[in-house]
C-alpha cells in the first residue's frame, strides 16, 4: 500500500516535469507544433494535479488498514494465545486428576483429590470462556474487515473514477482541437533512411556471403596475376640466355 502511494506520487511528479519540459519548448517553437506542445503540457499538468487527489482516499485506506491490523488483529491474536495457554493447562491437569484418582486414599488423600478436581474444573471453565471469546472476536473481526473495506474502498473507487473521467474528457478535447493539423514530417529520419538501409544490408547474411565471395575472387585474381608475372619473368630470362648463341 505504501509503495503504491509512492508510485502515484512519483508518476504525478513525472507528469509535472514533462509538462514543464513541453511548456519550455513551446515558448521557443512558434509553429503549430509549439501550440500542440503547449496544449499537451497543460493537459499533463492538469492530470498530475488530479492524480494527487487520489492520495487522500489512499491515505485513509492505509490508516484504516493499519488501525485494523495493529488493534483488532493484535487483540484477537492475544486472545488466541491466552486460549492456547488455558487449553494446555487444562490438558495437563487431566492426567494429574487421573493419577490422583488412581492413588486415592479416602482417609488421607481425599482433600488432595478435591483440590486437584477443583483445579481441573477451574481450568476447564477458563478454557471454555477463552474459546468462546476467540470465536466471537473472529466473527467480529471478519465483519469489521468487510465493513471497513466496503466503505473505504468505495471512496477510493469513486475518486479513481472521477480522475479518469476528467482526464479522459480533457485529453479528448485536446485531441479534437488537433484535428486538421498537418502531421509533422521527420526529415531527419528520411536522411538517415539510406545509411540505415546500408547498415542493415551489411549486417545481413547475404551481404556477408557476397563479401566472402568477392574476397575469394580477389585472391584468385591476385594469384593469377602473380603466375602471369612469374611466366613473363621466366620468358625474359630465357631470351637473355639464348641471345649469344643466336648471334
Amino acid at each position: 500500500m505504501e509503495q503504491y502511494q509512492n508510485n502515484v506520487l512519483f508518476l504525478s511528479h513525472d507528469e509535472t516535469d514533462m509538462a514543464r519540459f513541453l511548456k519550455g519548448y513551446a515558448q521557443v517553437d512558434k509553429t503549430r507544433a509549439g501550440k500542440m506542445m503547449a496544449s499537451v503540457s497543460k493537459v499533463l499538468a492538469y492530470t498530475a494535479q488530479q492524480r494527487l487527489a487520489l492520495r487522500q482516499p489512499l491515505l485513509r485506506l492505509y490508516n484504516e488498514i493499519e488501525t485494523f491490523r495493529h488493534r483488532a488483529v493484535t487483540d484477537t491474536l492475544m486472545t488466541v494465545k491466552r486460549m492456547e495457554t488455558a487449553r494446555t493447562e487444562y490438558r495437563g491437569s487431566i492426567p494429574w486428576l487421573k493419577d490422583a484418582s488412581v492413588q486415592l486414599d479416602p482417609e488421607k488423600q481425599l482433600e488432595k483429590f478435591r483440590r486437584v478436581q477443583s483445579q481441573v474444573k477451574t481450568s476447564k471453565l477458563e478454557y471454555d470462556r477463552l474459546k468462546s471469546d476467540v470465536i466471537q472476536k473472529i466473527d467480529l473481526l471478519t465483519a469489521s474487515r468487510c465493513n471497513m473495506y466496503s466503505h473505504v474502498l468505495a471512496a477510493y473507487q469513486k475518486a479513481l473514477l472521477v480522475f479518469w473521467e476528467k482526464s479522459s474528457k480533457t485529453m479528448s478535447a485536446i485531441a479534437e482541437s488537433f484535428k486538421g493539423y498537418q502531421h509533422y514530417e521527420f526529415t531527419v529520419i528520411k536522411d538517415l533512411a539510406e545509411p540505415s538501409r546500408l547498415l542493415a544490408e551489411r549486417n545481413s547474411s547475404a551481404f556477408i556471403d557476397k563479401t566472402k565471395h568477392e574476397k575469394i575472387e580477389e585472391e584468385e585474381k591476385d594469384n593469377q596475376d602473380q603466375l602471369i608475372d612469374l611466366n613473363q619473368s621466366n620468358d625474359d630470362s630465357k631470351g637473355k640466355s639464348y641471345s649469344p648463341i643466336n648471334k
